[in-house]
């Protein structure tokens, strides 16, 4: 079983934070979405007639695409690949482009999971950042898609904004277990190069928030979440039993994908190839790409930079039958004094971070890599 992603690089605007590829050129949609379906034709052999299990729609801001575009990168999608066993179709959306209309179309598409970038329920927050909706945008949003028949469901936090407190926060986290909602991620902030939050930050128009208060924010999304009844599965992702992002798990797991638009990756199990990063190039070259063939360090590393952000953690057995004695011994010998410090633990054979252990779980995925 194998996955498709699609990117789709349109935005109304930019928010402050975003270094995903992306523009707010609408008048290349048309001429997008034609090479997007070419590609299809031309890759449709890469995954080697596997079945597809999951096709996740990202950006950018996939909502964008109209009714007619969806439809017809289905039909190219029914025509290449093999989708009747494909069991989840995630599409990530912006509350505002969510009226009932549009939701009713999209009810009409193989599409059954809404992925919804919220953010925040508040509306300085929201502004802050160049959202382009408000909090009650966003609610009025997620309850007109149950209302109309999505019951597969997940929409994205952010912690750790300027001005952002632990009460807002909190705030926000109530919120969504409001919406009665099936899967929430939470992601702390990052200052990416070229963003424009990150350069607000180097002319000091604003004070970053303490590592102490994020930690805080970040522990009481564990504590409230869980306490409710969500799984937390990965580092920043949290689930009501059996609603697990099925796409985003086969990442972590290792499976074979294929991306396709401009700037989309793909993974065989032996070499990973990148689409041009760049809109214009992508519809003139279209099926242009980059190819790193993969070493067996290579390989590796990957299994532990996506399998300890996993609340399974890293099969020992795995390191073991893949990749022999001498990656085997690495692994266990560094992760030696992560587990001495309770930063790791071992059971059944994986080795898992512990709490304490994920919030350094940056240097110690760093330490474990060869």
């Amino acid at each position: 079983m194998s996955a498709i992603y699609i990117h789709i690089p349109f935005c109304k605007t930019r928010c402050t934070y975003c270094d995903f590829h992306s523009g707010t050129n609408f008048s290349l949609k048309k001429e997008y979405i034609e090479a997007l379906k070419k590609e299809i034709s031309l890759r449709k052999n890469y995954l080697k007639n596997q079945c597809i299990k999951t096709i996740y729609f990202g950006g950018g801001t996939p909502s964008l695409l109209e009714f007619e575009d969806l439809k017809s990168i289905f039909e190219a999608l029914n025509q290449n690949f093999d989708l009747k066993n494909c069991e989840e179709i995630t599409l990530e959306c912006n509350p505002d482009d969510l009226s009932e209309h549009y939701i009713q179309q999209l009810k009409n598409l193989p599409i059954n999971r809404l992925s919804i970038g919220i953010q925040s329920f508040n509306n300085n927050e929201l502004k802050f950042i160049n959202r382009r909706h408000s909090a009650k945008q966003a609610e009025e949003a997620v309850k007109c898609c149950q209302q109309n028949g999505f019951s597969n469901i997940s929409i994205d936090l952010i912690f750790g904004l300027p001005f952002q407190t632990p009460e807002s926060f909190e705030y926000n986290l109530d919120k969504a277990l409001e919406l009665n909602i099936q899967h929430i991620s939470v992601y702390g902030l990052t200052f990416e190069n070229g963003t424009k939050i990150e350069l607000q930050r180097q002319r000091k128009l604003f004070n970053e928030i303490d590592e102490e208060t994020s930690i805080l924010m970040y522990q009481t999304a564990i504590k409230k979440l869980t306490y409710n009844g969500f799984e937390h599965y990965e580092i920043s992702n949290f689930a009501k039993p059996g609603r697990r992002s099925k796409h985003n798990s086969s990442y972590w797991n290792g499976t074979h994908y294929l991306g396709l638009g401009s700037g989309a990756h793909s993974f065989n199990g032996t070499s990973r190839q990148w689409n041009v990063c760049n809109t214009k190039h992508y519809i003139s070259l279209c099926n242009y790409f980059e190819i790193e063939h993969l070493s067996q360090e290579d390989i590796y590393n990957e299994l532990v930079i996506t399998n300890l952000r996993k609340k399974e953690g890293i099969s020992l057995d795995l390191i073991s039958k893949k990749f022999g004695d001498n990656i085997y011994n690495h692994c266990k010998k560094t992760a030696q004094y992560f587990l001495e410090n309770q930063l790791l633990e071992e059971k059944n054979n994986h080795l898992k971070l512990t709490q304490k252990g994920i919030l350094l779980s940056d240097s110690i995925i760093q330490d474990l890599m060869i």
